[in-house]
C-alpha cells in the first residue's frame, strides 16, 4: 500500500515588485550674466520620459520644476541640478524618476565706475588727460559680493588733441579685486 500524504499548498510566500526608475531627456537650462545667485531658468517644451513600458498610462508633470547651478559664480559648462519633476497617471505608482541634469555658462557681469572728472586743458598738441579720481565709485555689485575698485595705473585719454568742448575722455586701467 502506498501511503499518500498531502502537500498543504495554503503556504504563502512572499516576494517583491519593485518599481522602475524612468529617465527625462530634452531639458536645458538658460545661461545668464551672473546675478549672485545659483537660480536657473529651465526649459522643459522638449521633455521626453523614457523608459514607461508598454501601454502603461504614465505622464510627466514639469510645473514644479526648478533648476539650480552649482554656486553662483562665473563659468562655463558650470552643473545645474534639477528638481520637481513628478509622475502622474494610472499606473505612475509602477515607476520612480530619476532627475535630470544639465549644464549652462554664468558669464560675468559688467560693473560700472562713476565719479570720475577729467580736468580741463590748454591745447597742448598730446591727448593725456589728468583725471580726478578721489570720489570713484564701483556699481553693479550683487548683495553681499566683496569687490574692490584698483586705481593703480589709471589713465585717461582726450578722443583727440583738437581743441573742442565736452570731448570724450577714454578711461583704463582700473581694476578689480
Amino acid at each position: 500500500l502506498a501511503i499518500i500524504r498531502a502537500i498543504n499548498n495554503n503556504t504563502a510566500i512572499t516576494a517583491n515588485i519593485t518599481s522602475i526608475a524612468l529617465t527625462v531627456t530634452g531639458i536645458t537650462a538658460n545661461n545668464k550674466v551672473y546675478d549672485g545667485t545659483t537660480t536657473a531658468t529651465l526649459n522643459t517644451g522638449s521633455a521626453n520620459l523614457n523608459g514607461v513600458l508598454g501601454t502603461d498610462v504614465v505622464v510627466l508633470i514639469s510645473s514644479g520644476a526648478a533648476g539650480t547651478f552649482a554656486n553662483k559664480n562665473a563659468g562655463t559648462a558650470k552643473s545645474v541640478s534639477i528638481s520637481g519633476f513628478t509622475l502622474r497617471g494610472i499606473d505612475a505608482i509602477n515607476y520612480t524618476l530619476t532627475q535630470p541634469t544639465a549644464t549652462a555658462d554664468i558669464t560675468a557681469s559688467a560693473l560700472t565706475v562713476s565719479g570720475i572728472t577729467a580736468n580741463n586743458k590748454v591745447y597742448d598738441g598730446t591727448t593725456a588727460a589728468t583725471l580726478n579720481i578721489g570720489s570713484a565709485a564701483l556699481g553693479g555689485v550683487f548683495g553681499t559680493d566683496a569687490v574692490t575698485l584698483g586705481s593703480t595705473g589709471v589713465s585717461g585719454i582726450f578722443e583727440n588733441s583738437n581743441v573742442g568742448t565736452a570731448k570724450a575722455v577714454l578711461i583704463s586701467g582700473f581694476t578689480f579685486g
